[in-house]
């Protein structure tokens, strides 16, 4: 999840995981997040979707995703209540968007009040993802400009990750912790 960034101290090198959560979640902090869980598309998301929970405010959902083949997903069951309310998908990295899509429907099925929106770090958007995306009709998809973003997809925001980027190169030069830009 994240960029990473890597330098040598003596004899020591390090690397930070730069993760834009804080910058994703400002754009959330804007709006009217009443009634609004946050959801993880997997189980190995969920440690990242608690933290962006945590940065909102919000309670969370996992979905319990299985793969019977691959690039292919179907979620099986729904943890968290999710009757009634706004969710906001979290996920480090959409590809075809398979994953994603399957979970919006999963999270309707469930109760979900149909305002379904989706975060991702990396927008890859490989294949059939543009198609199925807009298709899938999410209230809004917000990526970072760690890649570039057809003008087609619908509902796009991109974030820049520019402002994470300045704090890394101030604390640097200021020979402060990187590691204590993460929330």
């Amino acid at each position: 999840e994240g960029i990473q960034t890597a330098g040598k101290t003596g004899t020591a090198e390090f690397c930070d995981n730069l993760s834009p959560r804080k910058l994703l979640t400002q754009h959330f902090a804007a709006k009217d997040t009443e009634n609004t869980v946050v959801v993880s598309p997997d189980a190995g998301g969920a440690k990242d979707a608690k933290k962006f929970a945590n940065g909102l405010g919000l309670p969370f959902a996992i979905l319990h995703k299985q793969r019977p083949a691959h690039n292919q997903s179907e979620i099986t069951h729904v943890v968290g209540d999710v009757v009634g309310k706004t969710c906001i998908i979290v996920d480090d990295m959409v590809d075809t968007a398979g994953s994603v899509c399957a979970a919006k429907k999963a999270l309707e099925a469930a109760g979900a009040n149909g305002e379904v929106h989706l975060v991702s770090t990396h927008g890859i958007l490989s294949g059939p993802a543009y198609d199925r995306l807009n298709e899938a009709a999410f209230a809004s998809i917000v990526t970072t400009d760690t890649l570039p973003v057809d003008v087609q997809l619908k509902n796009h925001k991109s974030i820049s990750v520019a402002p994470l980027f300045a704090d890394v190169i101030s604390h640097s030069t200021a020979g402060k912790s990187v590691s204590a830009l993460h929330f």
